[in-house]
């Protein structure tokens, strides 16, 4: 079977970027792909931020990407750009960490002047990673989720592009066998 790895680079627990991250891996599971969600806050922070890829946790999770054929990156903006755990999540991948593999990049943000985040910074970044194919972005406003008894809500106008966006990324992957 073949797999897919969200990334989720939220500080916080109770994150609308990570209960997208889980939407879109439960909606690429429908599709036969074993889909997975890594969540870089809960890694070791000492590791982490020392880059100790021999520590069991964080080796694993540079397994998980390794191993993955396509890649979401799930961020909120944070000073017009992606989340830096995020960033320091990246820096651990090998120079072509993606190499043959699609990325679907998102962001979550307070405001549409936020949007350029996944073109002007997340975007070339995956790039450089030597991706296969970056598909469409996509950019969800904080106030097309909330929460209804701890379960995340997309609006109508946001589910309906994020379902687009996710189907336009299905395709790029390579069938599961």
């Amino acid at each position: 079977m073949s797999h897919i790895l969200v990334i989720s680079g939220s500080p916080s627990a109770t994150s609308k970027t990570e209960a997208i991250g889980d939407h879109v891996a439960r909606r690429l599971a429908e599709y036969e792909w074993h889909a997975g969600h890594l969540k870089v806050r809960t890694l070791p922070a000492a590791p982490l931020l020392s880059a100790d890829t021999t520590d069991p946790a964080i080796a694993e999770a540079l397994e998980r990407v390794a191993r993955a054929d396509g890649i979401v990156l799930a961020t909120p903006t944070y000073k017009a750009s992606f989340s830096g755990l995020l960033k320091t999540f990246l820096d651990l991948l090998p120079q072509y960490g993606f190499r043959d593999k699609a990325v679907l990049p998102l962001a979550t943000g307070g405001s549409m002047a936020h949007l350029l985040v996944l073109d002007y910074a997340l975007r070339p970044v995956a790039h450089s990673l030597g991706a296969r194919h970056v598909v469409q972005s996509f950019f969800l406003l904080n106030e097309h989720l909330t929460f209804r008894e701890g379960e995340p809500q997309l609006r109508p106008e946001g589910t309906r592009l994020l379902d687009d966006v996710i189907e336009q990324f299905r395709k790029s992957l390579i069938p599961p066998t």
